[in-house]
């Protein structure tokens, strides 16, 4: 049975954390539209389901979290300040000279596992992770969270065959199925459906959600592994821009800066109902 109480504490968290991502976006472009629909997943990771240790970033047995969607890093940042890797006042030196936090991951911030932005890698690094770990006898386990466009890479596909092969029920890809990538929506460009179907033909167990919806994305974290001795794909459906009306499901919202008068309409709208946390 789902806990209601603390999947609402879970919806707190992730307006928490899409209020930083705006505040970002209030001052430099960045990539608000995959940072917003890629929240809830982050949230629920990063504040019930990961074993990590923010105040020790290397924790032997923490597990692994590879944002391959580097470019949606906002989000990111911001969990790993609610959860205490750094202060939450540091993120507003993002993407200014010197600060750890580039508009791509890159090791220098805490709890950042691998640089990533070029894309289509991910999955092959946190494989290789997984089998390390599943060598050694120990229970860590590794989620890489990709986007859809990005997933249109041969090497995502390499990765996927040879997870399969070493049985590595210890990984979990999140597919950030918002439908939209840089230029254009992914149908429009090289379209990917049957996407389950895919992932299944590859020997992967798979799961597919509403990745905006808390109690989906709560229910899908909490069957892992779905399958003994297969990695688990979820495919989440989500919403590009999710919680800003302006921008869900935009082009423009991939890559942008917010105005002052659509930042104040982004934080009327993230504040609805919004509980004191």
């Amino acid at each position: 049975m789902v806990n209601e109480e603390l999947i609402s504490k879970l919806k707190d968290k992730a307006t928490v954390v899409r209020r930083h991502v705006v505040k970002i976006a209030s001052t430099t472009a960045c990539h608000i539209g995959g940072a917003m629909s890629v929240t809830d997943i982050i949230t629920a990771l990063y504040f019930h389901f990961m074993k990590i240790g923010p105040q020790n970033p290397q924790w032997p047995e923490r597990d692994y979290c590879i944002l391959s969607k580097g470019h949606t890093v906002p989000a990111l940042y911001a969990a790993l300040a609610e959860r205490g890797f750094f202060p939450v006042e540091s993120l507003s030196t993002y993407q200014q000279l010197n600060s750890m936090f580039a508009g791509h991951p890159t090791m220098k911030a805490p709890g950042i596992e691998l640089a990533t932005g070029s894309l289509g890698h991910g999955l092959s690094v946190g494989m290789g992770i997984a089998v390390a770990v599943k060598a050694d006898g120990e229970g860590n386990r590794v989620y890489v969270i990709m986007g859809d466009g990005e997933i249109q890479e041969g090497s995502v596909w390499e990765a996927a065959m040879s997870a399969a092969q070493h049985q590595l029920d210890n990984l979990v890809a999140i597919v950030d199925y918002n439908k939209f990538q840089s230029s254009a929506a992914v149908k429009d460009i090289l379209p990917l459906d049957p996407l389950a179907d895919k992932w299944k033909s590859f020997g992967w167990a798979v799961r597919e959600i509403d990745g905006n919806d808390m109690t989906q994305v709560f229910k899908a974290l909490s069957d892992i592994p779905v399958e003994l001795e297969k990695p688990t794909a979820i495919i989440a459906h989500t919403i590009k821009g999710k919680g800003i009306s302006f921008l869900e499901a935009q082009k423009r919202a991939h890559y942008t800066k917010l105005t002052s008068e659509e930042t104040e309409q982004a934080y009327r709208e993230l504040c609805l109902d919004f509980r004191s946390l």
